[in-house]
């Protein structure tokens, strides 16, 4: 069969018909090893030299990531942090780049701290509107848009294709975080970015067991380059074990990530109008201003992660996690488990998000549990 006519779930469940070519097992194997031997006249024909770079392990993990993205090649990092700060780090001091107000707040942490200190111009704008985009260009100088769709806590989508034409429009490339939306429901590449980024700690692995990262780009490039070469030279590489254990998870990432968009639209809509609901945060929900974007370019769901904003303030939101019993307080998502968080606990007293605002990583488990475990706590 013609691997292109293959449908990405298919290519996701065998891992790109993956055989091993030696034992004939559908698994792969976990390579220890952290050096290679060299060939006789002292060349190295297997293209593998150091584990820092050259571990077997990460070649069947990237190779199906790059796939499911629709690019040229992909990478994977320690964790999402180390992946996202690589795009940044591989910038020149000096360059100016865009970033959305509302974004994960430790990337944003780090581009306020270090990344300013290293000497890179920051502006943080409202990334869903492409004029603001467009006036916070500066010409010559931007070299880099960062995008994060659905945007992590509050869920506001940005226009991804517009957002990209505004940015190749100024010389500058676009970067998309989609870690909330996966492969499943966004393919970035395809909409106009040059890079794509996962903390695939979340949704890719999907069992909250392995802390990984992951870069796909569009085409090779010298920036695509020293990335490659940032990576070796921070270290910021993955273990085997967890990027075997990466790519098992992947196989399963189309029926999850299904799951948990149908639960996430269940409880939204049984949640939009509700006596202790001030407002839920959700794309999927008609009456969200990203609505028709989002429709646009997401498919099939509109995500498995929601926000509740819960009538009585901080307080009552406080509350309401203290009560819950299926539902677990746990910080991280897009795992097989459902939970939950006060996100401004978690932030600090300079988080920009709401006190009364509870946000909710839907699990694999069933709706209607999820939703009277929400009902009796919210009473």
């Amino acid at each position: 069969m013609d691997p292109r006519q293959v449908k990405p779930a298919s290519i996701a469940a065998q891992a790109l018909g993956w055989v091993d070519g030696e034992t004939r097992a559908i698994a792969p194997p976990i390579h220890t090893a952290t050096t290679f031997i060299r060939d006789p006249d002292n060349q190295f024909r297997s293209g593998r030299i150091y584990a820092r770079d050259h571990n077997p392990t990460f070649d069947q993990a990237q190779a199906v990531l790059a796939a499911l993205e629709g690019g040229h090649a992909a990478l994977l990092f320690a964790s999402g942090m180390a992946a996202a700060t690589a795009v940044f780090q591989s910038l020149r001091p000096g360059d100016h780049v865009l970033a959305p107000q509302v974004m994960y707040w430790s990337l944003r942490n780090w581009l306020r701290g270090f990344a300013a200190d290293w000497g890179l111009a920051l502006d943080l704008v409202d990334m869903t509107d492409p004029g603001v985009v467009r006036g916070a260009i500066r010409p010559g100088a931007t070299k880099l848009v960062w995008i994060e769709t659905p945007a992590n806590p509050l869920w506001t989508i940005t226009d991804i294709a517009a957002t990209c034409e505004i940015a190749h429009a100024a010389g500058a490339m676009a970067a998309v975080d989609s870690t909330t939306a996966s492969p499943v429901l966004t393919q970035p590449l395809a909409l106009g970015a040059d890079l794509v980024m996962h903390s695939a700690t979340k949704y890719l692995n999907g069992h909250s067991d392995v802390i990984a990262g992951a870069l796909v780009t569009r085409e090779d490039s010298p920036y695509w380059q020293r990335i490659r070469a940032l990576r070796v030279d921070l270290g910021g590489i993955l273990g085997p074990f967890e990027a075997w254990l990466l790519m098992r998870g992947m196989r399963t990432l189309f029926p999850r990530v299904k799951a948990a968009c149908d639960s996430a639209q269940r409880i939204a809509l049984h949640f939009a109008e509700h006596p202790h609901v001030a407002q839920v945060l959700y794309p999927g929900l008609p009456s969200s201003p990203g609505h028709a974007i989002a429709r646009a370019q997401m498919r099939g769901g509109f995500g498995g992660m929601l926000s509740l904003r819960v009538k009585g303030g901080e307080a009552a939101a406080v509350a309401t996690a203290a009560r819950v019993e299926l539902w677990k307080r746990a910080t991280s998502l897009g795992g097989v488990e459902s939970l939950m968080e006060h996100r401004a606990s978690v932030e600090g007293p300079a988080s920009p998000v709401p006190a009364d605002l509870l946000r909710l990583s839907v699990g694999i488990e069933d709706a209607g549990d999820l939703i009277a475990d929400l009902e009796q706590a919210l009473r």
